[in-house]
């Protein structure tokens, strides 16, 4: 059996569970994957301090879950702590961001993000660069309010997205879409086949990833 940590650096087990049950349905036989919550923070990361304070929450909850796992999911878009749990792992650490953005360009198609939170546009935008693909990058459309209010209404929460689908494609041109945000790992569910482009929903673009990295990993975790 190999496990499989998914680190949610939001608070809220709700949403733990709902990633851990879009991640799984990824997995084959032989693989066991187990969620844990922030402790500290916001149900939702909606802004790029709470992403920064999410960073320290990531790492400590990677301490906390000890070292039997063969990889390790960090589930918010933007990635936050990656690079500080990965220096001190022996194991695939993935981030839903890095993982779905990789994905997306692919073939070097454009891809563009339809997400709800304006105040992480610029951290999104970051990660683009960071990972060199700049060049394939669209930039991001967003659904209009408040997130929070948005993310706890799902039938408009998908809607929603859907019209910044559609902006990210009409009017930018992408030739995918990524849903960026965990905790919009339904909404994306929902989304994907629903268009005439690949739309990625990114918890399940980051399992593939993982599964790419273990096929090349020989190391084994510590027990």
């Amino acid at each position: 059996m190999r496990n499989i940590l998914l680190i949610n650096p939001n608070s809220s087990q709700a949403t733990t569970a709902m990633m851990v049950r879009i991640a799984a349905a990824e997995l084959p036989d032989g693989f066991r994957i187990t969620g844990v919550s922030a402790k500290r923070g916001p149900a939702m990361i909606v802004n790029e301090a709470e992403l920064h304070a999410a960073g320290l929450e990531v790492e400590r909850s990677w301490h906390e879950a000890g070292s039997a796992w063969d990889g390790v999911v960090v589930s918010a878009f933007g990635d936050p702590g990656i690079e500080l749990v990965r220096r001190a792992s022996r194991v695939p650490v993935v981030g839903i961001c890095e993982a779905s953005m990789l994905e997306a360009a692919h073939g070097s198609r454009r891809f563009g993000v339809a997400t709800v939170t304006p105040e992480l546009v610029a951290a999104i935008d970051g990660r683009a660069a960071q990972l060199g693909l700049g060049a394939y990058y669209t930039g991001i459309r967003l659904t209009e309010g408040d997130p929070r209010a948005l993310a706890a209404d799902p039938k408009a929460l998908e809607e929603a997205l859907a019209g910044a689908v559609l902006q990210c494609i009409e009017e930018d041109g992408a030739q995918s879409v990524i849903i960026g945000g965990g905790p919009l790992g339904e909404a994306a569910m929902g989304l994907t086949g629903r268009f005439g482009v690949p739309v990625i929903a990114p918890i399940p673009a980051a399992v593939r990833y993982l599964r790419l990295q273990l096929a090349r990993h020989t190391h084994h975790p510590q027990r």
